[in-house]
C-alpha cells in the first residue's frame, strides 16, 4: 500500500471480485480500503489462497495497465531494504505518476513497435574502444549476451557519448536491452545524439524528471511495453522497465546529482549495480575520475578495469602544469600569492593570440561570495543574523547570504571600518578582471544561472563554475583552474576526490596531446589530487583514497548510516534498534534546527543486519505515532 509508514511495510491480502478479475493482474495500480479509508497499493501477486481466515474485497482496478513490472518490484524491495527504507517510497520513485490520457493512446501495432537493430550494427567492429586493451572484448561479450562488469577511466578527449552509444548497440544486437545513467541535461543531449548516430531514430527513449508529467509517462509506457530497447536519463530512469535487460550504465558516477534526495535517499550507482545482479546483466561505471566506490568494486573483483596503456595516455593528455613549478616564484616570491600566476597569464595570453578559447574554472560562483574589513581582515558578517557577506555586484550593497538582508550601512564591529576588501572571489569577478586584463576578448560566464552547453572555437574566454563547464569546438588552446584552495580544504570526507574530479573533467576539454592544449592548476605539484592529474592517473589515486579510508574506517571500507533529528527522538530509536554487536556509535554531533546527528558504523558484512535494525525501530516509532520525525541515512553522500 501507498502508505509512508515503516510498520506497514510489508504486503497485505485481499480478495478480488468477479467483476476486477480481468483487469486485476500483477502490477496494476489499486485502491483498497484499510483502517476505514480507500488508499492507493500496488497489486503484486495472484495467489489461489491466504493465511488469513477474513479478507476484504479490492475496491477499484485504478488502471489494467501493468506499469510496475516483476523485475522493478523485486528491485524497489532490494533497494528498500538497502537503504532500510519503505517499498513504498521507492515504488514512488521507481514508476511515474499515472497519466490517464497517455495511458488511453493508441498503442501501436507489433510491426510499428521498435525492433532489434541488424546485428551488423553492434558488431561492426571496436570503434573508438580500441584504444583500450580490454575494450573490445568488452563490445564482444555485450553482442554475445555475457554479463560483462567493467570500470572505464576515459581518455582525454574521449568523446564518452560515441563509446556508450556503441555499448549499447552491442547489447541491443544481441538481442537485450539497456539503460544509460547520466547526471544532467546537457550530457544527456550528447548522449541522445550519439546514440541517434549510432542506433537510428526511434530506438531509445529519454527519461528525466524535467519531461513533464505527460512526457515522461509517454516515455516511461514506450519502454514499459517494450517499444523500445534503450532507456537514457537521469537519475528518475534508473528504475526504466526495459525488456531483456543487458546493460546498466552511469556515466562519472562521483557526481552528486545522482544521489536521490528523497527517501531512502538511493545512489543510482548503487541502484545500478544491484540491479544488475538481479538480472545478471551487464554494468559499465565510466568517467574521467573514479571514485572509491568504483576501485572497490575493482580490488574485490566484481569488475574488471578498462584503461588506456600508459603510451596512449601520454601521447592524449595535454600538456597539464602546476603554478608551484613555475620558475617566476624563485625571482618573485609574492607570485605564490597571485591568484592568476605569471604562466597561467602567459598560457591564456598565447591560446588566445592562437585564436583558441581558454577556460577559466573558478570553484566559486557569484562576484565576491565573501568579504571582510579592509583595515582588519576582520569577516565581515550580518548584523541580524551573523551569516556572511557577500556583494553582489561591483556597485552593489552588502548583502547577507543566509536572511538576504542588504547591509549597506555595514561597519566592521572591531575596528568601526567601512571598506570591505574580497575574501573570495566569485566567477562573475573573475570575469570582470579577466576582461581588463584581455581587452577585446569577449567573455562568456557559465554558472548557475545560465549554464552553457557549448562555444565557438575561436579567441574567447569562458569562465565557468565546476560542473558547468561548455564544450568548446576544436577543443579548448587552455584551461585554467583556480583557486584550487576552494575544493581541497572543504571539511568533506571527498574533497581530494571531488577536487581531482572537476579537474579532470574540465581538463578533458583541452585539445588532446602535449601539443596541443595546456592545462595550468593553480595548486601545489606535490599534493595528491594535482599528480592524478599530472599523470592523468584516476586508478592510482582511488586506490590510494580506498586504502586510507579502509585504514580510518570510513566508506566505501565499511557501512555507515545517519540518524539525524531532535535529541530525544535520535536516542529513542537507537536504543530501540538491535544493532550488530560490532556497531560503533559515533556523535551525537550538532546539525541544524535545535537536532543533532549520530553515525553508526559497521563492518560491510554487516550490512543488511543494520539496515533491517534501523528499519524495524523506524517501525517501532510510527506504530507508536512518535511525532518527532527523523532522517535516516544508509551511506549518506556527506558524513561532516
Amino acid at each position: 500500500m501507498d502508505v509512508p509508514l515503516a510498520h506497514l511495510d510489508r504486503p497485505f491480502d485481499y480478495l478480488v471480485p468477479e467483476g476486477l478479475d480481468a483487469d486485476a493482474v500483477p502490477g496494476t495500480r489499486v485502491k483498497v480500503r484499510f483502517a476505514g479509508q480507500l488508499v492507493n497499493g500496488w497489486l503484486l501477486e495472484r495467489v489461489s489462497e491466504s493465511a488469513h481466515p477474513r479478507l476484504a474485497y479490492l475496491e477499484k482496478v485504478v488502471s489494467p495497465e501493468p506499469a510496475l513490472a516483476p523485475e522493478i518490484a523485486r528491485l524497489a524491495r532490494a533497494v528498500a531494504d538497502r537503504y532500510a527504507g519503505s517499498l513504498a517510497d521507492v515504488l514512488r520513485l521507481a514508476v511515474p505518476p499515472r497519466h490517464a490520457r497517455v495511458e488511453k493512446e493508441q498503442q501501436p501495432s507489433p510491426a510499428a513497435s521498435a525492433a532489434s537493430p541488424d546485428p551488423g550494427t553492434g558488431s561492426a567492429g571496436p570503434g573508438g574502444w580500441s584504444g583500450y586493451p580490454t575494450g573490445p572484448a568488452l563490445l564482444r561479450a555485450l553482442a554475445d549476451g555475457r554479463a560483462p562488469r567493467a570500470v572505464w577511466s576515459a581518455l582525454p578527449g574521449e568523446e564518452w557519448p560515441v563509446r556508450y552509444a556503441e555499448a549499447v548497440a552491442a547489447t541491443v544486437a544481441g538481442g537485450r536491452g539497456a539503460v544509460v545513467i547520466v547526471a544532467d541535461a546537457r550530457d544527456l543531449d550528447r548522449l541522445d545524439s550519439a546514440l541517434t548516430a549510432v542506433l537510428g531514430s526511434g530506438q531509445h527513449v529519454q527519461l528525466t524528471a524535467a519531461l513533464g508529467p505527460a512526457r515522461r509517462y509517454r516515455a516511461f509506457l514506450a519502454a514499459r511495453r517494450g517499444q523500445v530497447p534503450v532507456v537514457i536519463g537521469t537519475r528518475a530512469a534508473m528504475f526504466a522497465p526495459v525488456p531483456r535487460l543487458g546493460l546498466v550504465a552511469i556515466w562519472d558516477d562521483g557526481d552528486d546529482l545522482h544521489a536521490e534526495p528523497r527517501a531512502p535517499y538511493p545512489h543510482a550507482r548503487e541502484v545500478l549495480l544491484t540491479r544488475a545482479q538481479l538480472a545478471g546483466a551487464a554494468a559499465l561505471i565510466g568517467g574521467y575520475a573514479r571514485t572509491a566506490e568504483a576501485q572497490l568494486l575493482v580490488e574485490t573483483g566484481w569488475a574488471r578495469e578498462v584503461t588506456a596503456a600508459r603510451a596512449v595516455v601520454r601521447a592524449r593528455t595535454p600538456a597539464i602544469a602546476p603554478t608551484g613549478d613555475d620558475p617566476q616564484l624563485a625571482r618573485d616570491p609574492g607570485a605564490a600569492t597571485a591568484r592568476l600566476p605569471s604562466l597561467a597569464w602567459t598560457v591564456a595570453r598565447d591560446a588566445l593570440s592562437a585564436d583558441a578559447p581558454v577556460l577559466v574554472q573558478v570553484p566559486r560562483r557569484g562576484y565576491l561570495p565573501a568579504v571582510a574589513c579592509a583595515t582588519c581582515r576582520t569577516p565581515a558578517r550580518c548584523p541580524h543574523c551573523a551569516g556572511p557577506l557577500a556583494l553582489p555586484s561591483a556597485r552593489g550593497a552588502p548583502v547577507c547570504r543566509w536572511c538576504a538582508r542588504v547591509a549597506a550601512a555595514y561597519a566592521c564591529p572591531e575596528c568601526r571600518g567601512r571598506r570591505l576588501r574580497a575574501a573570495v572571489i566569485g566567477a562573475r569577478r573573475t570575469a570582470e578582471e579577466l576582461g581588463r586584463a584581455f581587452p577585446g576578448v569577449p567573455v562568456r560566464t557559465s554558472g548557475r544561472e545560465e549554464v552553457l552547453a557549448a562555444v565557438p572555437g575561436g579567441a574567447g574566454l569562458v569562465i565557468t563554475t565546476p560542473g558547468a563547464e561548455p564544450v568548446a569546438d576544436g577543443g579548448y588552446g587552455a584551461v585554467l583552474l583556480l583557486d584550487s584552495w576552494a575544493l581541497l580544504t572543504r571539511a568533506d570526507l571527498r574533497a581530494g576526490e571531488e577536487a581531482l574530479r572537476r579537474w579532470l573533467a574540465a581538463a578533458a576539454l583541452a585539445r588532446p596531446g602535449p601539443a596541443g592544449g595546456r592545462v595550468v592548476v593553480v595548486a601545489d605539484g606535490a599534493l595528491a589530487p594535482v599528480q592524478a592529474l599530472l599523470r592523468w592517473d584516476a586508478g592510482w589515486f582511488a586506490a590510494r583514497e580506498l586504502a586510507e579510508r579502509r585504514e580510518l574506517g570510513f566508506p566505501p571500507a565499511v557501512r555507515m548510516a545517519s540518524v539525524t533529528g531532535p535529541p530525544t527522538a535520535v536516542a529513542e530509536l537507537l536504543a530501540e534498534s538491535r544493532l550488530p554487536v560490532e556497531a560503533e556509535l559515533l556523535g551525537p554531533v550538532p546539525a541544524d534546527d535545535d537536532r543533532e546527528r549520530m553515525l553508526v558504523r559497521v563492518p560491510r558484512a554487516q550490512a543488511a543486519v543494520l539496515a533491517a535494525a534501523l528499519h524495524a525501530a523506524a517501525g517501532v516509532r510510527a506504530a507508536r505515532k512518535a511525532a518527532d520525525p527523523l532522517r535516516l541515512q544508509v551511506d549518506p553522500l556527506t558524513l561532516f
